[in-house]
């Protein structure tokens, strides 16, 4: 849901709050991260996040988020394999030639902090090719769409970057049914950042002073997805193939994008996975 009562463009005083939240989130990360491995339960990391964030005196912003589906049950998205986002943790355990998207939020003073990465489960000779180049695909297309961008410009230059490169490259499909976001004081609001171009795309622009995610998801086949019946959360690809996601949260500076999210230990631009 993407609000609308919320301010956009921040000063200097804003930046320096949401600067400090994407610190603590990518800390969070960071912390995650060792955990990551065959023989943990998505439950497991789930409870990492969930006890470190408020040991820091945060608050874990999935918990409790209310969307159609009524109020989310957990403090992160654990999204694995076919799973395209808002994946519930649960007693699944992760197992080599696995791929798991973790997705982290938290609210530090009022301001969130938003990020996700995913990870090959196990060793390399685990990890199925079509697995290796989806996670890639995504990952190139996040830093690909942050390359891009440049004070006031379109936000449709986002998905016409990950459009070109992935139909070029891959011909993977990218899903356009969920999005990237302002974010600030409130978890989701303006501007929608979609990442296929779009006819409100083209006329939105990225001022200084935005805040936003760039999230691209990609499929190893078809874009079209699924929301399971059962808990009315978790998306899948509609068929069955892998999906992979990298996520962000960019300050727009009078200089260019600034990067919020960037952990210590993560893959950084260039990666090769």
């Amino acid at each position: 849901m993407i609000r609308r009562n919320a301010r956009i463009r921040l000063t200097e005083a804003d930046r320096d709050m949401m600067r400090a939240a994407g610190r603590f989130n990518a800390e969070l990360l960071d912390v995650v991260r060792p955990s990551v491995k065959p023989g943990v339960t998505t439950e497991q990391l789930d409870k990492i996040v969930h006890d470190y964030t408020l040991d820091h005196g945060h608050i874990p912003a999935c918990l409790g988020y209310a969307g159609d589906a009524g109020a989310f049950p957990k403090s992160c998205c654990v999204s694995v394999n076919d799973v395209i986002c808002h994946g519930i943790p649960g007693p699944y355990e992760l197992k080599p030639g696995d791929i798991a998207n973790v997705d982290l939020t938290t609210i530090v003073d009022g301001w969130h902090g938003d990020q996700s990465e995913t990870f090959l489960i196990g060793e390399s000779s685990d990890i199925s090719q079509e697995a290796r180049e989806v996670t890639q695909c995504a990952f190139d297309c996040l830093y690909l769409a942050i390359e891009a961008i440049t004070p006031g410009c379109r936000i449709s230059v986002i998905g016409e970057t990950i459009v070109d490169y992935v139909q070029r490259n891959y011909g993977f499909g990218i899903v356009d049914k969920y999005v990237g976001h302002g974010i600030g004081t409130k978890f989701h609001q303006r501007p929608n950042i979609p990442h296929v171009p779009s006819a409100q795309s083209h006329r939105d622009r990225l001022h200084p002073g935005m805040c936003f995610t760039i999230e691209p998801m990609i499929n190893g086949g078809t874009a079209r997805s699924l929301v399971d019946q059962r808990d009315g959360w978790t998306v899948r690809t509609r068929d069955g193939r892998l999906s992979a996601q990298f996520e962000h949260t960019i300050l727009m500076t009078e200089d260019g994008p600034e990067i919020l999210t960037t952990t210590q230990d993560g893959p950084q631009s260039g990666f090769q996975f």
